[in-house]
């Protein structure tokens, strides 16, 4: 049998077996694409483009696009292409992204099999990959032709685990100027600069007592900090090297389940329909020089990861942020912001499926703004650096902002904004924090579809 099925038959991966009641042996649709990778034989080849060509389903159109895409034989790539252009009459070359949007615009119609021939194309990649899709066509919430590799292979892009952090006076590497991302736990207050998150996309530690994850996926422009624990159950989460429409897909290491970093669930593997959805927590978006103004107190990741990386601001993606373009498509972009304008997420998942996109434009024109959600209203301040904080403010109405730390409302009252609480001074009256995250406007969309946006 062919070279890559063997090895994985081999370390007890028995594809075939699981997903097909047939002999693991008898020669499935598929297996004439991989062909394609476990021959060199001219012979096998065209063996294998007249099956194709011959027993042609639309089916096939997702496993020619993900054959072409890794294939590195010039004529055997040459002439697939031309059978998968004659029999969708697209002419879309090695464009990827368009041949990838064609068959998103579509109803799925791949074959139960293309996990298994998923598996197998992308085994050689790194062993690990294999396991993301084994057996699991019954076991995802997504389209499968959706999941794209990103090119790095599992935790490829380095999580920092409980990476050192130094007091704020010894940040000597960062200017005012630099972004940061803040937190605040259980009054344990960090900064992560996005000089260095950037080259990782991921930290897990844990933070004033409680297990958390802070992902970033530099793609779509999103830093969520999640609570790892879930009903007694700790996910130790890593970079899985594939993406979701755009957005970057985790993994937990105990089951390697994938999953969605902008829903904060499992959506390939045993996990899936567990009812596992974690909690987040905020995040403010701002500088170095306004995060450690507010907070004296702050610790700051330190720039001695353990990794050797050009942590100077701006290098990580520079070209990426540089202009609009997408790296990876995704089935629709809508128009009304730019694909990389940057929105606040406005979101209580675990309560209702209304859902906002805030331009970060529109509220740095309007300091305070407000509105509700599920009943509650919520009020967001934007402060001098951009920085948006959001609380439950509930029949208070506040007039006035001082684009830092206090707001008056309209009785004449002085509210103190806290990382986790907004403050009467005079009363001590609490409001709480209102857990919130920055986005692109592309990814956000693309993972939300029905969000309204606010502009």
């Amino acid at each position: 049998m062919r070279t890559i099925i063997m090895l994985l038959l081999l370390q007890g991966i028995p594809l075939l077996a699981q997903e097909h009641s047939q002999d693991v042996f008898l020669k499935q649709d598929y297996e004439y694409f991989i062909d394609f990778f476990t021959s060199s034989e001219k012979a096998t080849h065209k063996n294998s483009l007249n099956y194709i060509d011959t027993n042609w389903s639309e089916s096939f159109e997702i496993l020619a696009v993900e054959t072409l895409y890794f294939l590195n034989n010039t004529a055997t790539s040459f002439k697939l292409l031309n059978i998968l252009k004659k029999k969708t009459k697209k002419h879309y070359g090695y464009d990827f992204n368009l041949w990838y949007e064609y068959i998103w615009s579509k109803t799925p119609t791949y074959h139960p099999t293309y996990y298994a021939f998923k598996s197998i194309l992308h085994h050689s990649i790194d062993r690990k990959f294999s396991t993301y899709f084994t057996g699991r066509a019954d076991q995802s919430t997504i389209r499968l032709d959706e999941v794209r590799w990103g090119g790095v292979i599992q935790d490829g892009i380095p999580p920092l685990r409980n990476p050192r952090m130094i007091p704020n006076s010894n940040a000597k590497y960062l200017k005012d100027t630099d972004i940061v991302f803040g937190i605040s736990i259980n009054g344990d207050t960090r900064a992560y600069p996005k000089r260095i998150l950037a080259w990782h996309e991921m930290f897990t530690d844990s933070v004033g007592g409680i297990p958390v994850a802070g992902v970033y996926c530099t793609l779509c422009g999103t830093v969520i900090l999640y609570k790892t624990e879930k009903n007694g159950v700790q996910y130790r989460l890593g970079t899985s090297g594939f993406l979701y429409r755009s957005n970057k897909l985790m993994y937990d290491q105990k089951t390697q389940s994938l999953w969605n970093t902008l829903w904060g669930k499992p959506v390939i593997g045993p996990l899936v329909g567990k009812g596992i959805e974690l909690e987040y927590l905020s995040v403010v978006t701002t500088t170095w020089g306004a995060w450690k103004k507010l907070h004296p107190e702050t610790t700051v990741l330190s720039i001695n990861t353990g990794h050797k990386r050009n942590y100077n601001e701006g290098i990580a993606y520079k070209e990426y942020f540089s202009t609009d373009d997408l790296m990876f498509t995704v089935p629709k972009t809508d128009k009304r912001l730019k694909n990389k304008q940057e929105i606040l997420a406005i979101r209580l998942p675990l309560e209702t499926n209304d859902n906002y996109a805030i331009s970060s434009k529109f509220l740095q024109k309007n300091k305070m703004y407000s509105n509700t959600i599920n009943n509650k209203k919520f009020t967001v301040f934007t402060d001098k650096s951009g920085a948006h904080r959001v609380y439950f403010t509930q029949n208070h109405q506040f007039t006035s902002y001082n684009s830092a730390s206090e707001a008056t409302d309209i009785g004449g009252n002085t509210w103190k904004l806290y990382e986790n609480k907004l403050e009467n001074i005079k009363t001590k009256e609490i409001l709480e924090r209102f857990p919130t995250h920055n986005a692109f406007w592309f990814g956000y969309k693309a993972a939300f579809p029905e969000v309204t946006l606010i502009k």
